[in-house]
């Protein structure tokens, strides 16, 4: 006898919801608002993106009615659930030609036996690559199982494609298993070296993909949206312009002949990944809907993590963050992934940085089983919302670049960059007022690591990082003859003074200071005999407001004059205790690089 259950979702919210009736939003929000006791809602709750749009505290199944393709499919034009059935994307990483090609060769070929599906080959200034070459970089490789890039390269000189062509002809590899993307963009490279294309470019250009033709899946048009990326720009700023230039070159290549489905076939998108791990999944989700909108094709992403977060300090951290930003990336169903080294930021990778970054992608494939699930995120009320939202305002912002004149325009180009320059002035003045947070760096320091050898600081913008100037101020401290001393002057009120000597100790840490930490003093008067032991040039008084009115004058007159007496907090008697003379005060409010600098210059560093 066989028993016959009804599980549809009717029947199933009978049996398990019926003694649950729904709680309308309403009955939330007044729960809500009565728990805040009278606090701005907006202020407390909503969390606005470095974009500049809000993110509301909680998402239902209401809040997914008006958003469209819901109900699509992945491999389903808008393809908001992805461009393929699967989700197995392919591990790349880069290898610099800057040895010689045997050599480039050996590694590779480790490589490929160690995981790596997608090779990249980064080809230095004005390097041309021969059939010779690719007979020694290529050589024991089967092409028809991998992916290859070739990337620094220039449509103005064309010898490596036609170099690889004829390999390709010359090993006998059928057309259609040649899977190989080319990093030609004149109007990106003439945008980041701050000049204009010139229109015969895109003439050239669309040539090029003609010879091409018979190879479908080879791509020659790159949009460079990571070195916007790494520029400091959240992911509206990077997908808007993504769109902006790929939109460009459907105009440009079109209009020299090449058929719409020809010249979006041609082009493929390398884009960042940042820390912001459900914005950069609601990012790539939201680049496939965008891309079919413009062309009515499929998307090819090709996604490296980040440099902007990188650290040279404590660069362990780095793995971490190569971790979140790669399962932000493959959750979202990008096409291939490269994952930097976390030692890129001071030695461009070394072999253990490359073997732990290309073992985070394989351990998300072949441990938690990252490429068996297809969009997961799919359905979800806040995935979902962050998507429609990053691709409404990137819509703007592309509308806005294309009205007043697109990527060729020079008003439009110089207006771009000015917006990006202001973007990332702006989140490094949050990182030195700790509004956003780099661990190891604005907060949660390792005050005792040292610079690593080979650290460099010149910061060429493709791979801009934003802890440069707390790392150069760090060095500054390490240079230092005698690393300088700051003893927490610990008193009365005992909640109060742990509190503020542990935020004295991140703060001064952050300089690489040597912080003097101490339990409570009984008395203030032992706190000064220990202090001026100590032999330490800063002192910060940690206590409580109430006790600093008549205790930090006491202090001040009693320490040696060379002494920089500090006062954590902001105590109502700040200016009272200024009129006699007290200037130094660190609080939440501080700018902690700009307070810091300060220090250091006082000090004679």
């Amino acid at each position: 006898m066989f028993l016959m259950y009804d599980y549809s979702p009717d029947s199933m919210t009978d049996i398990l919801f019926k003694d649950f009736p729904p709680v309308p939003t309403q009955a939330w929000e007044e729960l809500i608002l009565r728990d805040l006791k009278g606090a701005d809602y907006n202020k407390k709750l909503l969390w606005k993106t470095p974009d500049g749009f809000s993110v509301r505290p909680y998402y239902r199944e209401e809040d997914l009615k008006e958003i469209p393709h819901l109900d699509s499919l992945p491999g389903q034009k808008p393809y908001l659930r992805g461009t393929r059935k699967d989700n197995n994307w392919l591990i790349r990483q880069g290898f610099p030609l800057s040895e010689p090609l045997s050599q480039v060769n050996a590694k590779v070929l480790e490589a490929l036996n160690r995981g790596l599906e997608s090779v990249g080959f980064v080809l230095q200034p004005g390097q041309e690559l021969t059939l010779q070459d690719m007979n020694t970089l290529l050589r024991e490789v089967f092409l028809p199982a991998i992916e290859v890039s070739f990337e620094n390269v220039s449509f103005k000189k064309p010898g490596t494609l036609h170099a690889f062509l004829e390999y390709v002809r010359a090993t006998g590899i059928p057309a259609e298993q040649v899977r190989a993307r080319f990093g030609f963009d004149p109007a990106g490279d003439a945008f980041f070296a701050g000049t204009m294309p010139n229109p015969e470019d895109f003439t050239v250009l669309a040539n090029l993909v003609r010879t091409c033709s018979d190879y479908p899946q080879l791509r020659l048009v790159c949009i460079q949206g990571y070195k916007i990326q790494n520029r400091g720009v959240g992911v509206v700023q990077e997908l808007a312009f993504s769109m902006a230039m790929g939109n460009e070159y459907l105009k440009k290549l079109t209009s020299a002949g090449l058929s719409p489905d020809m010249a979006a076939r041609s082009i493929h998108f390398h884009m960042g990944i940042g820390t912001h791990y459900f914005l950069e999944m609601a990012k790539f989700r939201a680049a496939r809907v965008f891309w079919n909108e413009i062309s009515n094709a499929a998307i090819a992403v090709h996604a490296t993590s980040g440099t902007w977060s990188q650290t040279a300090y404590d660069m362990y951290v780095n793995l971490l963050r190569g971790t979140t930003e790669a399962m932000s990336a493959a959750l979202a169903g990008v096409d291939s992934m490269e994952v930097l080294p976390f030692d890129y930021a001071i030695t461009k990778g070394s072999e253990q940085g490359y073997r732990l970054a290309r073992n985070i992608q394989i351990i998300l494939k072949e441990e938690a089983h990252f490429d068996r699930v297809t969009d997961p995120a799919a359905g979800s009320y806040y995935i979902e919302n962050l998507t429609n939202s990053v691709l409404g305002e990137s819509r703007k912002l592309y509308l806005d670049i294309l009205q007043t004149g697109g990527f060729t325009d020079p008003v439009t180009c110089d207006r771009f960059r000015e917006t990006v320059n202001s973007t990332r002035e702006r989140r490094l003045q949050n990182l030195a007022q700790r509004r956003e947070t780099l661990v190891g760096i604005n907060q949660y320091p390792d005050s005792t690591g040292k610079a690593p050898a080979g650290l460099n600081l010149s910061g060429e913008e493709e791979w801009m990082r934003a802890a440069t100037g707390f790392e150069k101020m760090r060095l500054r401290t390490e240079q230092a003859t005698e690393i300088p001393s700051v003893f927490l002057l610990t008193f009365g009120n005992l909640t109060m003074c742990r509190a503020r000597a542990q935020f004295s100790a991140n703060f001064f840490g952050i300089a690489g200071f040597k912080v003097l930490d101490n339990n409570r003093f009984k008395t203030v008067e032992d706190g000064i005999q220990a202090a001026g032991k100590s032999g330490a040039r800063i002192v910060v008084a940690c206590s409580s407001d109430e006790e600093y009115e008549g205790a930090v004058p006491l202090i001040a007159r009693s320490l040696d004059p060379g002494t920089i007496l500090t006062v954590a907090g902001e105590p109502a008697c700040k200016e009272a205790l200024m009129d006699r003379g007290i200037n130094h005060f660190i609080s939440v409010r501080s700018d902690v690089l700009e307070t810091l600098l300060g220090y250091q210059k006082e000090l004679g560093l």
